[in-house]
Order: structure tokens, then C-alpha cells, then sequence
């Protein structure tokens, strides 16, 4: 079956790839869905909905700590006021004005165990690994996946909880990783927060926890090593998930357990896609994946729209301008985005109504 998109919004937005491929964006339940942006030595903040809606110009601009280091996931406060950085020896907090809140040291993410570091303390050292940080979404705790500072016996990975005030160490939780990368994710009850490290091919690990200021829980979806965590929505319990190499698309209780599951269908006679990491909760009754990966003609990309309750596939969507390879990100609200390489331009869709004849 096929399922009609409708443009409702498109702006001009250089960087926005990152938005749909990558980590730029940043929801909280039923707040802001923002857009997090590297622009040079700076991270441009920008609230979606005001984006449409006219307003070219970021909400808050926060300079970079490190300007030459280009990875880790940071977040923004939901008051708009201060940033946190995931760096490669810290975590920084940072006011708009760019003065230093607070800064977490802890050990380096560069692969090399007792590499020396020579020149600047924060000079940039060989090596993509890194960790993510996140606001919850009260604003009172950061939540940062880092390198414990070096001891005897090696490598650890730590998954810590600060006091978003200052930076102090409330909680902390051994990881049995040795990360590639990560990404956090809240989940829209404002208590749990999840956890997804990549580890290459040696699969990923998927945690949740919760601090109650007191104790911190967490369990985990770590038997496998394939699970990775896509997408939560503030209507809906659980969360959704992926599997490492796109076998399956998995809706999950909290606890973890699986409520439905669904693989790619292959289109006519071709041999089964996979399903990409780019997929998501459109609103609580639909969810949007993608096959862009594994067509490999642009013009076969494909999007598929599923029933959110059971994961059963409702068909795949054609666009009024033409075939899109774009990934997708779903904002939860009955629209989902789609960005052009060759135009800088973000799209913002959703679908059509049906015609009744």
C-alpha cells in the first residue's frame, strides 16, 4: 500500500543533515524539539517549532570548550540556559555567555591507555571514541557516559550522575564497555533515562536507570549485544529499538520486554532490506523506519510508515516532489523531517488525508 506524505514546512538550514543523520536533535516529551548545530567554534541552538515558523535565527549560541574536538553527543538545558559538553577528558557545563559552570575531568577517550598528553591540558588527542552526556529533563541532573580516570587493572567505562547545579558526582554505575560512541535518551516519565554504546562490531550495550536521590537503579537488554535505542514518546511506556544490523524493529515494555516486533518486507521480488537506524515514533499510533541503506538505487529508497501497537507495516510513503533518500526523524507529533543535501533544506511532513470518493 502506499501512503501520501504532505509538505507542511521546508526552511534553509546549512548543517541540518545532522538533524536526520546524526545526533543534532533534542525532544523532550511534550517540550521543545530542538535542533543542536556545530557552526564553526559554536553550537547553535534552534527550537524547531519556531524554525517554521519563521524565525531564522538560533534561540541560544553556546561556544565550543574544545573547538577541535568534533565528536561526543552534548545537550542543552530545557530552560534554554546552559549547555553541557561531552569532551574528551570532561564533561563542561557552559552558560550562553560562555562562561565555565562547572567542568567533570575524568580519563581520556583517546585508544592509546597512558598516552601522554603534551602542550594545552585540553589538546585534542588521536582517536573518534567518545561519550554523551544529557540533561533530564527537570534540569537537575546531567547524566554522562565517560572514562573513569586510569587505575590498576585498565580500562573502565563509567555511566555517572551529576548535580547539574555544579557538577558534583551523586552516582555512578560500571560499564562493561569499550564504547566506539553513545547516545542518551530520556524517557518522557522524567525519571528513567537510557543508554546506548556502540561498540563497532562487538555489538551494543543498552542500559536504563533511574536515580531517585537516593539509590540509583538501572537493568539492561545486554544478552544479545544488538539492540540499539531509537526513539521513546511521552504517550507511550516503553521505547523502540533496532536491531545492530537492521534485522528487526523491536517496541519494548520499560522493563525491556519485547510487546512487538517486525522485519523489513522486501519490495516486489527483491531479497529483504534492512531497517536503518533512522526511525521513530511520528505520534503515539504510528512509527516511520526507513531502508535507505539497503536499496542501494537512491531511487528505491524507501520510508514505511507501521502501526505503533503491533509494528504490522501499513506501506511505504510516496512524496509529492518525487522519490527521497533521505533518513527521517520523527518528532513525536504527527510530522516527521527529512532533509536535501544539494539545498541545504529541512522538510517537515506528515500524512496526507485520505480521500474518500
Amino acid at each position: 500500500m502506499s501512503i501520501t506524505a504532505q509538505l507542511r514546512d521546508s526552511v534553509m538550514l546549512p548543517g541540518g543533515g545532522a538533524l536526520v543523520n546524526g545526533f543534532a536533535f533534542e525532544g523532550r516529551g511534550d517540550g521543545p524539539r530542538r535542533a543542536l548545530l556545530r557552526n564553526g567554534h559554536e553550537l547553535e541552538v534552534y527550537d524547531l517549532r519556531e524554525l517554521f515558523a519563521g524565525e531564522r535565527a538560533p534561540t541560544a549560541v553556546f561556544p565550543l570548550p574544545w573547538p577541535r574536538w568534533e565528536h561526543g553527543v552534548h545537550s542543552v538545558s530545557p530552560d534554554g540556559t546552559f549547555a553541557v559538553f561531552s569532551g574528551q577528558r570532561s564533561v563542561r557545563a557552559m552558560s550562553a555567555g560562555g562562561e565555565t559552570l562547572w567542568e567533570y575531568r575524568h580519563g581520556c577517550w583517546g585508544p592509546e591507555l597512558d598516552h601522554p598528553h603534551t602542550g594545552d591540558e585540553q589538546e585534542v588527542c588521536r582517536g573518534l571514541e567518545h561519550g554523551s552526556c544529557r540533561v533530564s529533563d527537570d534540569g537537575r541532573l546531567v547524566w554522562a557516559h565517560v572514562v573513569a580516570e586510569p587505575e590498576p587493572g585498565g580500562w573502565q567505562e563509567r555511566w555517572v550522575v551529576l548535580d547539574a547545579r555544579n557538577g558534583r558526582e551523586v552516582a555512578w554505575l560500571p560499564l562493561d564497555s569499550a564504547a566506539a560512541g553513545s547516545h542518551h535518551l530520556s524517557h518522557p516519565d522524567g525519571v528513567h533515562m537510557g543508554l546506548s554504546i556502540g561498540m563497532g562490531q562487538d555489538g551494543i550495550l543498552l542500559h536504563w536507570a533511574r536515580w531517585d536521590g537516593e539509590k540509583l537503579t538501572s537493568w539492561d537488554l545486554n544478552e544479545g549485544l544488538d539492540r540499539i535505542l531509537v526513539d521513546v514518546h511521552e504517550d507511550r511506556p516503553g521505547f523502540l529499538t533496532v536491531e545492530h544490523y537492521g534485522a528487526d524493529l523491536r517496541l519494548h515494555a520499560l522493563d525491556g520486554t519485547v510487546i512487538a516486533e517486525q522485519e523489513p518486507e522486501p519490495a516486489d521480488d527483491e531479497d529483504p532490506p534492512c531497517w536503518d537506524y533512522s526511525c521513530g515514533f511520528v505520534d503515539a499510533d504510528t512509527v516511520i523506519a526507513t531502508t535507505v541503506d539497503s536499496d542501494e538505487d537512491p531511487e528505491h529508497a524507501r520510508h514505511w510508515l507501521l502501526d505503533a501497537d503491533t509494528l504490522r507495516i501499513r506501506g511505504t510513503v510516496t512524496y509529492p516532489t518525487g522519490p527521497v533518500d533521505s533518513y527521517v526523524r520523527p518528532l513525536g507529533d504527527g510530522t516527521w523531517l527529512t532533509y536535501d543535501d544539494t539545498t541545504d533544506t529541512l522538510n517537515r511532513w506528515t500524512q496526507a488525508p485520505l480521500r474518500h470518493t
